[in-house]
């Protein structure tokens, strides 16, 4: 009979033959090793695949490649439809796509700049996703979102005083610890905010931020708040009160860092010269009559004696160590004197 059968095989022709095959290879299992045993394996229904919808990946050369570029504010354009811009900024500062997010921050930068009323009413949706934008972990979408801040700062002034908190504190964090280019833009943006930002509303929310953990975040606080204590005036540091000033200056000269130390350093000089100014020394003028050599003079309350009546006898002295540094060398020079000659008797 196999003999029958191996005749009728070859009688057929030799496309009936490659489909008979086929046939009985479709109704077979898979027969597959595992773990270097043979095993009856059928093929699983995921892996069958239409050969036509098979992607094949792309050569590396024919990969696309996204540049995200970085304008400076001065060379911005105009948006060529202010209404649909505004309608879909929010959409696109939300957006999963991080290159629609970049493109969504230059535009609220094109809107400050162009159009500062039209997106006054905005702001309020706008720097919370400014904020999640200085968060995320691409460096582009955050340099980005640093100039947006530049921008929102320079101008809106006093307008986002109220929205400050959450972006203050980003903008300190990206510029002690993130990337070179990132650093460099957060450091524009803290410079536009006490450029631009009234002091007098600054410096409350900058003086908890002289408290944080972070010695770099402490840092970066204190170099803010020398740059904004000089723009208050005499008048504006009489009515802020120069003595939470010289408090908060003297809580940074033992910080960790010396760029904190040298902040303070800077603020503390100009509060003196401030103080020295709203409290001038006056010497008494010689006596004209008997009567009045009598009179006692009230004793002028000096630089030294507000700073330790104000501050810890610790804190007092070292403030007073950086803003006296003349008298305390004299005196140094003094003791050292004293103690050479003593050494010679």
């Amino acid at each position: 009979m196999a003999t029958n059968t191996l005749q009728d095989l070859s009688s057929l022709p030799v496309t009936e033959k490659m489909s008979e095959r086929k046939a009985s290879l479709t109704n077979q299992p898979c027969v597959g090793k595992m773990n270097g045993k043979s095993e009856d394996r059928p093929l699983p229904s995921s892996l069958v695949v239409n050969p036509s919808l098979v992607e094949t990946e792309k050569p590396e050369a024919e990969k696309a490649t996204v540049e995200v570029e970085y304008i400076e504010s001065e060379n911005l354009n105009n948006v060529d439809d202010a209404d649909s811009v505004l309608k879909s900024v929010i959409a696109g500062l939300d957006s999963k796509d991080w290159v629609s997010v970049c493109d969504a921050l230059n535009n609220v930068r094109r809107l400050s700049i162009f159009h500062k009323e039209a997106m006054l009413h905005l702001l309020e949706k706008v720097i919370p996703l400014v904020v999640k934008s200085l968060k995320n972990p691409r460096s582009a979408v955050c340099k980005t979102a640093c100039m947006t801040s530049a921008d929102i700062f320079s101008a809106y002034n006093d307008h986002i005083t109220d929205l400050l908190d959450s972006l203050l504190t980003q903008l300190l964090l990206k510029s002690s610890q993130d990337k070179r280019f990132v650093c460099e833009a957060a450091d524009k943006a803290l410079t536009s905010m006490t450029t631009y930002v009234s002091p007098i509303l600054l410096l409350p929310k900058l003086q908890p931020c002289l408290k944080n953990r972070n010695p770099r975040i402490r840092a970066k606080a204190s170099l803010c708040f020398s740059r904004s204590v000089p723009r208050l005036g005499v008048e504006g540091i009489k009515e802020y009160g120069i003595d939470k000033l010289v408090q908060a200056a003297a809580s940074q000269l033992s910080d960790q860092l010396p760029e904190s130390r040298e902040a303070a350093r800077t603020v503390l000089l100009e509060l003196q010269t401030v103080y020295e100014k709203a409290h001038p020394l006056i010497k008494p003028e010689t006596a004209s009559s008997p009567e009045e050599e009598h009179t006692p003079e009230e004793e002028p309350i000096t630089w030294e004696i507000f700073c330790r009546s104000k501050l810890s006898a610790l804190s007092a002295q070292a403030v007073l160590r950086v803003t006296n540094v003349v008298a305390v060398t004299a005196r140094e020079g003094l003791v050292t004197t004293g103690s050479s000659s003593s050494s010679q008797l």
